[in-house]
C-alpha cells in the first residue's frame, strides 16, 4: 500500500502479508536513505506470525527515509519507508538517517544461535532483464529489470472489478507470479496500467479483503526500543521475547491440543526393503538429480493409504456442525527452522507421480532452509508428516496441525534384532505414530491407515499393487 504525501514523496505502508494479520517485525533493510529503488525491488524482509517474507516497493525513486529500524514490530498500515519519486536517481533530497533504538550500554549484543540448524529450509531472488512485446498500435517500451522475490506479500485494497477482454492478459512476469501465488485469475481483472497492462496493484486489490478504516496520523510515532535478550556471566535466567512464527505456533498448538480430541497409535515395522528401494531409486535415471530418501517413500505410502481410506482426509466444520471430506491431499511437511516450526504443504500431492513428488519435496526443503516459505505455502494443508527420527528420536505423540485430520510421526530408522523368516536377524526398523482427530477418525479407521502405511513400507511393491 502506498500514499502520496506531496507531489514528490511517496509513502509505502506495512501491508497485510497474510490473511488478516495485524503486525509484522522488520528483520532487515536492503536499502538505506539516498539509495535509488525501482518498481518491484525488494526493500526489506519482515516476519509475521506465519512466515518471513520480502517486500517489493511499487515505484521508482530515491529513498528519503526509513521510518523504523530493524527489529521493530510495526502495525499493518503504518508507513515504513518514504521515497522521493520526483527526481529519480538524481534527486537532491537530503538523506534521513534510520532511527536507532535505545539500548543500555552495558548490555552485550545478542549473538545468533549456533547450536540449532534447520531440518528443512529456499531459493533467493533472481534477476533477469526482459522486454515485453508491444501490443499492436502501441509504442515499444525500453528494457526493464525485473526482480522476482520468493515470497510476495498480499496488500490490502478494494476488490477489483472483473474485466472481459480477449486473448492472453498482458502482465509482467513478476505480476504473473504474484497472481499465481495468490490464486488470482488474471483474465478476470480489469487492467489499470498503460496499454491495458495488469499491474501489481490490480492483483493486490483482487486478492485482499477491504481494509478497515485507518485513523488519521499526522506524524509517525517514535519507535520503541527493541527488546533484546540480556545475558551476562552472572545471569541465572534469560528472557527472550516470544513473537512472530514462534508466537503463532505456540497459540496454534494450544488451540489444537484443547480443541481437537487427539488419539495416537503406534506401530513398529521392518523397513529393510524400503531402504533397499531407496538406494535403487538413487541410481535410476528417471530419478537423477531428484531428492530421494526414506521420507519420499513414506510420503508416497501415506498417500496410498489415504486413497484406500479416503474418510481420513477430512476437516471439522464447527460452525455448521459438518464433516468436510477432502478429495485432494495437501501434504504438510513439518520443518524446524531458526524462527520456529513451520508446516508448508505440497498442493495436490495425491495427483503427483513419484518423480513429481520428489521434485516438490526438494523445492519445499530448499525454500524452508532459506527461510523464504510464503504464507500461502503453509495454508490449506489436510494431513502432515513430521520426521522426528532425524534427531535420533524413536517416536513421539505429535499434535495435529490446526484444521487437519491426522499427522504421522516418523521415528529413527535403526538396525535392530528382528525375527525374519523364522530367524533373528539385524533389520532396519522404525516406529511410526499416527495422531488423529477422534471427531473425524474413529479407532478402526485410524488403525487401518497406520496399518496400510506400515504394510507398504514393509513390502514396498504394494505401492504398485495397491495403487
Amino acid at each position: 500500500m502506498t500514499t502520496m504525501t506531496d507531489a514528490a514523496l511517496a509513502e509505502f505502508k506495512m501491508p497485510d502479508v497474510g490473511e488478516g494479520l495485524t503486525e509484522a517485525e522488520i528483520l532487515k533493510w536492503y536499502v538505506q536513505p539516498g539509495d535509488s529503488v525501482t518498481d518491484g525491488q525488494v526493500v526489506c524482509e519482515v516476519e509475521t506470525a506465519k512466515a518471513a517474507v520480502e517486500l517489493p516497493i511499487p515505484f521508482n525513486g530515491v529513498v528519503r527515509e526509513l521510518r523504523f529500524p530493524e527489529g521493530t514490530t510495526v502495525d499493518v498500515g503504518q508507513v515504513i519507508i518514504a521515497v522521493d519519486v520526483a527526481g529519480g536517481a538524481g534527486s537532491a533530497a537530503a538523506p534521513v538517517s534510520v532511527p536507532e533504538p535505545a539500548a543500555p550500554e552495558a548490555a552485550p549484543e545478542e549473538e545468533a544461535p549456533q547450536g540449532r540448524q534447520p531440518v528443512l529450509v529456499g531459493y533467493g531472488v533472481s534477476e533477469a532483464s526482459t522486454k515485453r512485446r508491444p501490443r499492436k498500435g502501441s509504442v515499444v517500451e525500453a528494457p526493464v529489470t525485473i526482480t522476482e522475490p520468493v515470497a510476495v506479500p498480499t496488500l490490502p485494497g478494494p476488490a477489483a472489478p472483473s474485466g472481459g477482454g480477449t486473448g492472453r492478459p498482458l502482465a509482467k512476469p513478476p505480476v504473473r507470479k504474484l497472481a499465481k501465488d495468490l490464486g488470482v485469475d488474471l483474465a478476470s481483472l480489469a487492467p489499470s496500467g498503460p496499454d491495458g497492462v495488469i499491474t501489481r496493484e490490480d492483483v493486490y486489490a483482487a486478492a485482499a479483503p477491504a481494509p478497515a478504516p485507518e485513523p488519521a496520523v499526522t506524524e509517525a510515532p517514535a519507535p520503541a526500543a527493541v527488546p533484546q535478550p540480556v545475558v551476562s556471566a552472572e545471569a541465572r535466567e534469560t528472557r527472550i521475547p516470544v513473537k512472530g512464527v514462534r508466537k503463532a505456533t505456540a497459540a496454534a498448538m494450544v488451540g489444537s491440543a484443547f480443541t481437537a480430541p487427539h488419539v495416537t497409535e503406534f506401530v513398529t515395522v521392518d523397513v529393510t526393503r524400503t531402504m533397499k528401494l531407496v538406494e535403487e531409486l538413487k541410481g535410476d535415471k528417471e530419478m537423477q538429480g531428484l531428492r530421494v530418501n526414506p521420507l519420499l517413500l513414506i510420503a508416497k505410502a501415506l498417500l496410498v493409504a489415504i486413497r484406500r481410506n479416503p474418510e481420513v482426509n477430512a476437516a471439522w466444520d464447527e460452525v455448521n456442525q459438518e464433516i468436510v471430506q477432502k478429495h485432494y491431499v495437501n501434504l504438510g511437511i513439518a520443518a524446524a527452522t531458526p524462527r520456529g516450526l513451520i508446516v508448508p504443504n505440497i498442493k495436490d500431492a495425491h495427483a503427483k507421480t513419484l518423480p513429481e513428488l520428489a521434485t516438490a519435496l526438494g523445492e519445499l526443503v530448499s525454500t524452508a532452509r532459506e527461510g523464504k516459505t510464503s504464507p500461502g505455502a503453509m495454508q490449506g494443508g489436510t494431513v502432515t508428516i513430521t520426521n522426528v527420527g532425524v534427531f535420533g528420536v524413536d517416536t513421539g505423540t505429535p499434535i495435529l496441525n490446526p484444521g487437519e485430520s491426522a499427522i504421522l510421526a516418523i521415528g529413527a530408522i535403526k538396525l535392530q534384532p528382528w525375527v525374519h523368516k523364522g530367524k533373528v536377524k539385524p533389520r532396519q526398523v522404525t516406529t511410526l505414530a499416527l495422531s488423529f482427530d477422534h471427531r473425524l477418525v474413529d479407532g478402526e479407521l485410524g488403525s487401518k491407515v497406520l496399518a496400510d502405511v506400515a504394510a507398504i513400507l514393509e513390502q514396498p511393491k504394494r505401492l504398485i499393487t495397491w495403487a
